[in-house]
C-alpha cells in the first residue's frame, strides 16, 4: 500500500481547513510554501503563519487498514521560526469525521511528531488510541530543534514491535505491549500473599558476643553510685553499639509472589489501526513558522528510507547553506546590541505570558488525551 499526501496536489478538494477556534478569532491560516530557506524551491508544503494561534486542517485518503501489514507513518517538518513553543505533530483519523470540525477534541487513532515548550519539552510524541483511550510512550524520544526540514518516521509492526526514526536514523524501537499502557500486565504481585510472621528480613544483627567494656577500679555496692563531673570527653566514640555480624536466619527481602494476572487478556491486533482515512494537523503555536511536508503511508520501510533521501537527503545539504547565507544576512542588519529573537523573549518578559502560553498549550494537549489496498498508490 502507498499513499504519498502532497498538499499542492488536489488540495482544494480534499485538504480543508477547519473553523476550530474561528469564533474565538483564534483560528491561524497556513501558507503554501516551500519556507525562507530551501534545498528545492519547486517543493512545497504547508506552513504556519500567525503567531499565538491555533491550527487545524485535514486531508482525506482511501480508507485502509494495517492489519497483517507494517504501518509507517512519515513526514518532514522545518520549525523556521526556532521554535521555543508549540507542536509539530501529526495526526491519524479512522472512520467519518466532519473536516471542517476537526480540532482538539476530535478522536484519532495515532499522534505523532516532535513537540517544543520551553527547555523541558523537547521530545517526540507517539501516542496510540486503543479501545477509546490515547496513550502515552513510556520512553523519552528527544526531538530535532534547530530550524531545517527534518523526516519524522513511526513504523509499527505486525509483530507488536515499532521503531521510531528522524532524518533514517533510528531513535527509539520496542514492543507496544512494554512501551505503552495498552493492555492490562500480563503478570502481577499476588494481592493475597502475606509475609510470614517468622520471616527473618534482618541481613545483619547485633552480636551477642559483643560486650561493652566496664571500668575494674569502681565498685557500685561499696562506693555507691558516682557520678562525675560533667566535661567535655575528648575521647568521645559516641554510644555504644554492639557490632554487626551476618544473620543466620537471614532469608532475604520478603517479595510477594508473581502470578498471572486475571485481568489480562491478550490481544493478537494490537497493533492494527482499521479504517484509517484521515492525517490531520491540530496544533497551538505561539510563534508561527512550522512548514509541513512530504507525508507518506505505506508498508514498506526500505519505500519510505528512500522517499526520505529523494525528498529530504538530496536537498539537506542545499537547505543548509541557504540557512547559513540567511542568518549571515541576519545578522549583518541587526544591530549588535538588539536581543537574538525567540519565542521566549515576547512579552514584557516577567513571565506571566510564558505561564499563559504554557496553560493554553496544556489545553490543547487535555483535548488530545487523554488499509491502504495493496499496489495503491495515491498522491493526494
Amino acid at each position: 500500500m502507498y499513499c504519498f499526501v502532497k498538499y499542492e496536489d488536489g488540495r482544494e478538494n480534499r485538504w480543508v481547513k477547519s473553523d476550530w477556534k474561528k469564533d474565538q478569532n483564534m483560528a491561524g491560516e497556513w501558507n503554501f510554501t516551500s519556507g525562507k530557506w530551501n534545498g528545492d524551491s519547486t517543493d512545497k508544503g504547508i506552513q504556519t503563519s500567525e503567531d499565538y494561534r491555533f491550527y487545524a486542517i485535514s486531508g482525506e485518503f482511501p480508507e485502509f487498514s494495517n492489519k497483517d501489514k507494517t504501518l509507517i507513518f512519515q513526514f518532514s517538518v522545518k520549525h523556521e521560526q526556532k521554535l521555543d513553543c508549540g507542536g509539530g505533530y501529526m495526526k491519524l483519523l479512522s472512520g467519518d469525521i466532519d473536516q471542517k470540525k476537526f480540532g482538539g477534541d476530535t478522536p484519532y487513532s495515532i499522534m505523532f511528531g516532535p513537540d517544543i515548550c520551553g527547555y523541558s519539552t523537547k521530545k517526540i510524541h507517539a501516542i496510540l488510541t486503543y479501545k477509546g483511550t490515547n496513550h502515552l510512550i513510556k520512553k523519552e524520544v528527544p526531538c530535532e530543534t534547530d530550524q531545517l526540514t527534518h523526516v519524522y518516521t513511526f513504523i509499527i509492526r505486525p509483530d507488536a514491535t515499532y521503531s521510531i526514526l528522524v532524518d533514517n536514523v533510528e531513535k527509539q524501537s520496542g514492543s507496544l505491549y512494554s512501551d505503552w499502557d495498552l493492555l492490562p500486565p500480563s503478570t502481577i504481585k499476588d494481592p493475597e500473599a502475606k509475609k510470614p510472621e517468622d520471616w527473618d528480613d534482618r541481613e545483619y544483627i547485633p552480636d551477642p558476643e559483643d560486650k561493652k567494656p566496664e571500668p575494674e577500679d569502681y565498685d557500685d555496692e561499696e562506693d555507691g553510685e558516682w557520678t562525675p563531673p560533667t566535661i567535655t570527653n575528648p575521647e568521645y566514640w559516641g554510644p555504644w553499639k554492639p557490632k554487626k555480624v551476618k544473620n543466620a536466619n537471614y532469608k532475604g527481602k520478603w517479595k510477594a509472589p508473581i502470578i498471572d494476572n486475571p485481568e489480562f487478556k491478550d490481544d493478537p491486533d494490537l497493533y492494527v489501526f482499521p479504517n484509517l482515512k484521515y492525517v490531520g494537523i491540530e496544533l497551538w503555536q505561539v510563534k508561527s513558522g512550522t512548514l509541513f511536508d512530504n507525508i507518506l503511508l505505506c508498508d514498506d520501510v526500505e519505500y519510505a528510507k528512500n522517499v526520505a533521501e529523494e525528498t529530504w537527503g538530496k536537498h539537506k545539504d542545499a537547505e543548509k547553506a541557504a540557512f547559513d547565507e540567511a542568518e549571515n544576512k541576519r545578522e549583518e542588519e541587526q544591530p549588535k546590541d538588539d536581543p537574538v529573537d525567540s519565542d521566549a523573549e515576547d512579552g514584557d518578559g516577567d513571565g506571566k505570558d510564558a505561564d499563559a502560553d504554557d496553560d493554553i498549550k496544556s489545553d490543547t494537549m487535555e483535548d488530545d488525551d487523554a488499509s491502504v489496498n495493496d499496489d495503491v498508490h495515491d498522491e493526494l
